[in-house]
């Protein structure tokens, strides 16, 4: 496992509160923090520890965050900081811009800044899910007076770079439990790329990313293109560099200096059988028919999904299916 993780149930009912404010405190720049639920709270974070970057999933009750002119004055870590809502929503305030943001809404911030993230008028008790991102400023290669033209404005991460961070983040916080804190410099390289890609995008700025970023962006963006085309059987490599307006002989090359000994079909298959491995182990599709298994998973023909399945995993389909089965479910 990788981080680690805050449970209000964890601590006596009058503390909960306190505690969550301090670790809040310790993950983003210090700031008044408020809630009519604060007798009675509840909420859940993991704190991700990806080198220099710090991400961390949360789950709580409605808050108020307020970061004054005197509270910078005291303190700057001089810090960006992005947040992405995915759940609930939340009003914020920052360099005399005001919105409200909703499910896969971002926002940049600077600790530099005052701010105010207040719950809006809604259902009481209705949790504000998200995950919030910090890096020092020094770690972005966009100039800051660039930067400061995003802060405060409502950023969509539903489509182009944003979605592709959007998925990222939400991934960091479904795999946690599997990750190993020697994964930490290699995520870390990642999402700054993605951070970095993005924010040129936004600016119409790409020229000002380093190559290297630049290229490690774009093998990200392939591979999040493949993962979501797996299904299709003519997903091949000459159809992913023309997707990605690039010749197979870059995207080859992308993915040896990537992934040295990894051809972009190999990678393809080992994505397709892994996902297939998924579905036969899971009891919730007991009943589909294993063919139709392999057809989700771009395998239209169950000889070749036999096949390849035997050779990666040593069974077939079918008898990984039985012994993947609970021990008190009748074969």
């Amino acid at each position: 496992m990788i981080g680690t993780v805050f449970r209000s149930d964890d601590i006596p009912v009058e503390h909960r509160f306190d505690y969550w404010r301090e670790l809040t405190h310790r993950a983003i720049a210090p700031s008044d923090m408020s809630s009519e639920y604060a007798a009675d709270f509840w909420a859940s974070q993991r704190l991700l520890e990806l080198g220099p970057v710090f991400v961390w999933p949360t789950s709580h009750l409605p808050t108020r965050f307020q970061r004054t002119e005197k509270m910078v004055r005291q303190s700057d870590p001089e810090m960006y900081h992005v947040s992405l809502v995915l759940g609930g929503g939340l009003g914020f305030d920052h360099v005399g811009r005001s919105d409200v943001y909703g499910p896969r809404d971002l926002w940049v911030s600077d600790t530099a800044r005052s701010y105010d993230v207040r719950p809006p008028a809604g259902p009481a008790h209705r949790l504000i899910t998200g995950v919030g991102v910090n890096f020092s400023k020094v770690l972005l290669p966009v100039p800051p007076a660039r930067i400061r033209e995003l802060l405060g404005r409502r950023l969509s991460g539903r489509e182009g770079m944003g979605a592709l961070l959007t998925e990222f983040l939400i991934g960091l916080d479904r795999e946690s439990d599997s990750l190993q804190p020697t994964d930490a410099q290699r995520l870390s390289t990642v999402l700054l790329d993605l951070l970095s890609a993005w924010f040129a995008q936004l600016l119409e700025a790409e020229d000002t990313l380093p190559p290297e970023t630049r290229q490690r962006a774009l093998t990200t963006r392939i591979r999040a293109f493949i993962r979501q085309n797996l299904h299709d059987p003519a997903l091949t490599p000459p159809v992913i560099a023309a997707a990605h307006h690039i010749s197979l002989s870059y995207l080859h090359r992308l993915f040896k200096e990537d992934c040295p000994g990894d051809s972009v079909a190999a990678w393809i298959r080992s994505q397709r059988l892994q996902g297939a491995h998924r579905d036969l182990a899971d009891p919730a599709l007991k009943s589909t028919p294993v063919h139709t298994i392999a057809a989700r998973w771009g395998f239209p023909r169950a000889s070749d999904f036999t096949r390849s399945f035997r050779g990666t995993y040593g069974l077939s389909p079918t008898e990984y299916r039985v012994q993947a089965r609970p021990p008190r479910e009748p074969a």
